[in-house]
């Protein structure tokens, strides 16, 4: 399975998170499986200080498996190496029918910009070339569809059609709108 690796955008506060944990049981309901990726500039603090998990990675472990009877977690120490790819994040992941990603901006996949006016911010979509949609609460001056940031039906049919299309041949914005208007979900 070739995945199907896809962006939400936005600046901070705009409902990035709120739209994909909308679009998850949107897609699971529709037989679909969805890893999702969040990335972050920030250090990453998954245990408190002096549990055992932050004890061995401040031994010097350099991965750490939290394990119970219902999920586990990895935690890697980077040290020197590299920041890996999002490529290379999404090979350590099982193979889903979607990849969400929130963040990895640099990173050269399609995206939805979550976009609300009246938060006052700039909107990446002008300068963007990877926003294919923007999901908003407002009517936008654009040639980009815009999406109704509270209708997860379509957006998520919305994504459905450009997988479909990615798949066959190069975007074009004419077919892949018709064909996310005869995706019957």
């Amino acid at each position: 399975m070739t995945p199907f690796i896809f962006g939400i955008a936005g600046t901070s506060g705009s409902g990035k998170t709120t739209l994909i944990t909308a679009l998850l049981p949107w897609f699971r309901a529709h037989g679909l499986t969805v890893n999702v990726i969040k990335h972050s500039h920030h250090p990453l603090e998954l245990e408190p200080p002096g549990k055992d998990s932050a004890r061995f990675r401040a031994a010097g472990a350099t991965e750490v498996m939290v394990a119970s009877p219902y999920r586990y977690a990895i935690v890697r120490e980077l040290a020197n190496e590299a920041e890996p790819t999002l490529a290379e994040q999404v090979a350590r992941l099982r193979p889903a029918d979607i990849t969400l990603v929130e963040g990895f901006r640099s990173e050269d996949i399609p995206r939805i910009e979550v976009y609300r006016p009246a938060h006052g911010r700039a909107p990446y979509y002008p300068c963007d070339p990877s926003i294919v949609a923007v999901a908003t609460d407002a009517r936008l001056d654009t040639l980009l569809p815009c999406l109704p940031l509270d209708h997860t039906a379509q957006v998520g049919r919305f994504i459905l059609a450009l997988r479909d299309r990615t798949q066959a041949d190069p975007l074009d914005p004419g077919a892949f709108l018709k064909a996310m208007e005869m995706i019957a979900i």
